[in-house]
């Protein structure tokens, strides 16, 4: 059924839920602590180390139903990851407002249509589209910068938000020497690497700092490219941007 619904329309419920429970939770600039936010909005956030799942949203209280809403925070290490896990839970909370505004009863809706809407409602209250909009274009969409504002939220998740916004763009997402993902906001098929954006990516895989392409042979339809290594013990991870020329 969400398929049916315009890409806008979907993406303006969902920034507009976004903006309330942030209204709600009287956050007013990044970066968004979904824990604080969350218990701003009158939910406990414990931890559950016990729990194979990064979180789970509860009642616990007399009553069953009548406890008092709980997020369940299992063990993770990565701030990151708990910031996500809670605002996954937060999303799940607040779901039923989206369904309303598109004018979709929640009997009709299947639990992947629900966790559907909580993913892309976790990425908005994490990096809110008029703020981070705003500071994408006056950053100049750097990795980086973006992240140092946007501290709550991982690059991966930041370079996945960036397909959401006006720019047209590619993103390319490579794991130890290899692309795991590759999308664009204006094609439909994103076509195969180009030799400046391998040349770039190589850069940023060997020498561990970020690469841009200052060259003037970009193809056609390429505005720019850039790379940003997230390079762990262990773990190399490259992030490529490719600004695409306007149609």
């Amino acid at each position: 059924m969400l398929t049916e619904i315009p890409a806008e329309q979907f993406a303006n419920a969902l920034d507009d839920c976004a903006r309330e429970v942030l209204a709600e939770g009287e956050v007013v600039g990044p970066p968004v602590d979904a824990i604080r936010l969350a218990q701003r909005l009158r939910l406990v956030v414990a931890r559950d180390a016990a729990m194979d799942v990064r979180a789970r949203y509860v009642r616990i209280g007399e009553g069953g139903r009548g406890g008092r809403g709980t997020i369940l925070v299992g063990d993770e290490p990565r701030a990151e990851r708990q910031q996500w896990a809670v605002a996954h839970e937060l999303g799940e909370c607040v779901a039923h407002r989206v369904f309303a505004a598109l004018g979709i009863s929640l009997v009709d809706i299947p639990p992947s249509g629900r966790e559907q809407v909580a993913n892309r409602l976790a990425s908005c209250l994490l990096l809110p589209r008029e703020w981070f909009a705003a500071d994408g274009g006056c950053l100049g969409w750097d990795l980086y910068e973006l992240k140092r504002r946007y501290s709550t939220a991982s690059h991966e998740l930041i370079a996945r938000r960036m397909l959401e916004m006006t720019p047209p763009v590619m993103v390319t997402l490579f794991d130890q020497g290899r692309v795991t993902w590759r999308r664009s906001n204006t094609l439909r098929r994103p076509p195969e690497l180009t030799p400046p954006e391998t040349s770039t990516w190589r850069v940023a895989f060997d020498g561990g700092q970020p690469a841009e392409y200052s060259a003037a042979d970009l193809p056609e339809g390429i505005d720019g490219v850039r790379c940003w290594p997230i390079h762990e013990p262990g773990w190399r991870r490259e992030v490529l941007r490719t600004a695409l020329e306007e149609w």
